[in-house]
Order: C-alpha cells, then sequence, then structure tokens
C-alpha cells in the first residue's frame, strides 16, 4: 500500500515542478541564473545604494582609475562609472526585455494561425515570414532609425521615445523564428489524441487552440525568449557603438562603449567594465537558455 501511496503522488508532480527539477541539475545554468539575478538586483537596487549622480562632473577626477571613491573609475568628465552603468544597465536589460515580449507576442500570434490554419492563409503568413528573414536585418534596422528616430523623440521625449523605438525595431525583425518554432508545434500537436479528443467533445477551435495546443507548445519558445533577449541587449548595444542608439546623456552600456573608443589608451577601464557587463549578462542568457532547452527536451532526461 505503500508503494501505490508513493506512485500516485509521483503520478500528480506539477509539470513546472517537473521542470523545476531538471533546470537545478544543469549546474551551469543554475549558476547563470544566479549571476543573472544579481546583475538585476543591482541595477534595480544599486541607486538607493550608490548615489553619486550620474550627471555630474568632476574635472579634477578625470579619466580617473578605480579607486574606493570610484571603484569603475571616472570618465573623461570626471562623471562616475559606476553610477552610470547602474542607470544604463536598467535601460539596456528593459530594452532586452521589451524586445523579447514584442517579439515572442507577434511571432506566437502569427505562428499559431499559421499552424492552426491550412491553404491559404497558411502559405500566406509563412510567405511573409519567409520575406522578412530575408532581409538585411542590420541595414533595415539602421533604415529606420535614421528615418522615425527624430519624430518620435518628439512625440515621446528623448529618452522614452528612443527607447520605444528600439524595442519596436528589434522586436519586430526577430519574432519569424518563433513564428516558424510555433508553427511546427501546432501542426504536431494538432494531431495528437487528446486535441482529436477535445475537437470530438465539441470544443471550439480557439479553445483547443488556448487551452490544449498552446500551453504545450510554451517550453521551446520559453528556450527562445532567452535567446531573443540576449540579441536584443546586443543589438541596442550595436546600436548604441554605432551612435544611432539612446543619446550621450543616457548611459546604456553600448554608449558607455561607444564614448570610450577614442581613450582605449588612456582609460581601458572606461571600456573594460560596461564590455564586460554585457558580455557576462549575455554570456549567463545563453546559459540559461540551454538549461531550459535541456529542460523542456523529452528526448533528454537529467
Amino acid at each position: 500500500m505503500a508503494d501505490i501511496g508513493v506512485l500516485a503522488r509521483a503520478e500528480h508532480v506539477s509539470p513546472w515542478l517537473d521542470a523545476w527539477r531538471k533546470f537545478r541539475r544543469h549546474k551551469l545554468a543554475v549558476a547563470s541564473t544566479v549571476i543573472l539575478g544579481a546583475i538585476i538586483l543591482a541595477v534595480i537596487v544599486g541607486p538607493w545604494v550608490w548615489r553619486v549622480p550620474i550627471n555630474e562632473i568632476d574635472f579634477t577626477a578625470r579619466l580617473a582609475p578605480p579607486s574606493p571613491k570610484h571603484p569603475f573609475g571616472t570618465d573623461d568628465l570626471g562623471q562616475d562609472l559606476l553610477a552610470r552603468m547602474i542607470y544604463g544597465g536598467r535601460i539596456s536589460l528593459a530594452v532586452g526585455l521589451a524586445a523579447m515580449l514584442v517579439a515572442i507576442i507577434v511571432g506566437v500570434v502569427v505562428g499559431a494561425i499559421a499552424g492552426i490554419s491550412r491553404g491559404p492563409v497558411d502559405a500566406a503568413l509563412m510567405w511573409v515570414t519567409d520575406l522578412f528573414l530575408s532581409l538585411p536585418q542590420l541595414p533595415l534596422l539602421l533604415l529606420i532609425i535614421y528615418l522615425f528616430r527624430d519624430a518620435l523623440k518628439d512625440l515621446f521625449g528623448v529618452e522614452m521615445g528612443v527607447f520605444i523605438l528600439i524595442v519596436v525595431v528589434i522586436g519586430g525583425l526577430r519574432w519569424m523564428p518563433v513564428a516558424r518554432l510555433v508553427r511546427a508545434q501546432f501542426l504536431s500537436l494538432r494531431e495528437k489524441e487528446f486535441v482529436e479528443a477535445a475537437h470530438a467533445l465539441g470544443a471550439s477551435r480557439m479553445r483547443q487552440v488556448v487551452r490544449h495546443i498552446l500551453p504545450n507548445a510554451m517550453g521551446p519558445v520559453i528556450v527562445a525568449a532567452t535567446i531573443d533577449v540576449a540579441a536584443a541587449i546586443i543589438a541596442e548595444s550595436t546600436l548604441s557603438f554605432l551612435g544611432l542608439g539612446f543619446p550621450p546623456d543616457i548611459p546604456t552600456w553600448g554608449r558607455l562603449l561607444f564614448d570610450a573608443k577614442d581613450f582605449l589608451d588612456y582609460a581601458p577601464h572606461w571600456a573594460l567594465f560596461p564590455g564586460a557587463a554585457i558580455f557576462i549578462t549575455v554570456l549567463t542568457i545563453n546559459f540559461i537558455g540551454d538549461g531550459l532547452r535541456d529542460t523542456f527536451d523529452p528526448r533528454r532526461v537529467l
């Protein structure tokens, strides 16, 4: 009887609890989660701990190396790099998360409609997806920002206007792999017995999608979301490094790298710390994505 009780409890384990048990066996992904959480916590609570203003100019400390007064050193105007990195980290991470949400929402909607439909609707949506995949993303990204940046600045303000533009453009150019992934999941899941049973019981197509197919297709989507966050952070850093992202008074990590490029011989710390922040953040997100991929892969037993 005791064995039957144990088996009964094992059968009622939540799928998310089972996923967590698999994920925590991936030591590198767990360590990356801790490090990424520490970075997020630092940029959120940092301004209350390190109260140095990001635009406080001190020419006597110009290009100062790291010291107890300025742990990350200063820039060419004597501004504290730690305070600027804490502020910029909020923007860089917010851009990554917001662009990921745009890409995931658009990709899931397009992929779900294509996967549940048959005939011309599916063909048309996949044609649009292939069209976007064939576009050169970086030149198109630069062109859109060049054309619409000033208009959005006038409409929403400098910081919010650039933020909205970068998020929409990066997310709008990252949804295609998600759409193809979701469509493939839908094509497989809609033929399963539990979906056919729901259809036989009179469930509408919308209910089949929302209650039965989409929840079972979210595993690969979660993995894709982690990859999109890392890609969006790199894209924002690239735009800022090229001088087409946020203006100089908004110190994102990519903007700090752009401003430091002419002072590498005199103040390497100026580029070292924001570059390391980008590298560590993207690396941890990729390791978390690897852990999630292994967690949701039914062929892999951890």
